[in-house]
């Protein structure tokens, strides 16, 4: 078993792709309301240990100007800016995060994310939110066909349970942290 991380505000949160589209397949939403509490949570330990969060958003320009290949491919493009299908899910505590918006599965390409997290000295994030197995994949090339059993297993990364998270950080910040984002 992985050791639960240290949390720190040198570390930073980052909660990608909360959006409306993701949820519309009927198997992930009934996901939908445990992963919107589970990333509150997160989001509320975060603000009470004073780290960073991130608000990782995709969005499209309807004109095509930023469509995936495949989007072209199938002349059918999704998570238009300023729709409702590219809106953050309704519950969603997010409110003092900063977002990014980003056009490929990678938060930090062609985003200012890197200089961001550079800028706040940040040494580590902890990725939430719907297929961030994706998001980390993409994020590196060299973790192009990783999975979270890889990423586990072969790279030693830590997989961790927002319940675990929570657990080990109780204590004293226990009311603070359930409360956020019950309002």
């Amino acid at each position: 078993m992985h050791e639960i991380p240290r949390l720190s505000e040198r570390m930073a949160v980052l909660i990608g792709d909360m959006q409306n589209a993701f949820f519309e397949d009927p198997v992930l939403g009934r996901r939908r309301d445990p992963l919107v509490r589970h990333c509150n949570q997160l989001t509320g330990l975060a603000h009470a240990l004073g780290m960073p969060v991130f608000n990782i958003r995709t969005e499209h320009a309807r004109e095509k100007s930023t469509w995936t290949l495949s989007m072209l491919d199938d002349d059918r493009g999704f998570l238009f800016e300023g729709s409702v299908q590219a809106q953050n899910l309704a519950g969603l505590d997010v409110r003092d995060a900063t977002e990014i918006i980003k056009r490929r599965d990678s938060a930090f390409w062609r985003t200012d994310l890197s200089h961001r997290l550079q800028g706040l000295g940040g040494e580590s994030v902890l990725i939430a939110g719907v297929s961030s197995h994706a998001c980390i994949a993409s994020a590196d090339p060299d973790f192009e066909r990783a999975s979270l059993g890889l990423l586990k297993s072969e790279y030693r990364e830590g997989i961790v349970t927002t319940g675990s998270l929570l657990a080990a950080h109780e204590g004293h910040l226990a009311a603070e942290i359930h409360g956020h984002g019950s309002k």
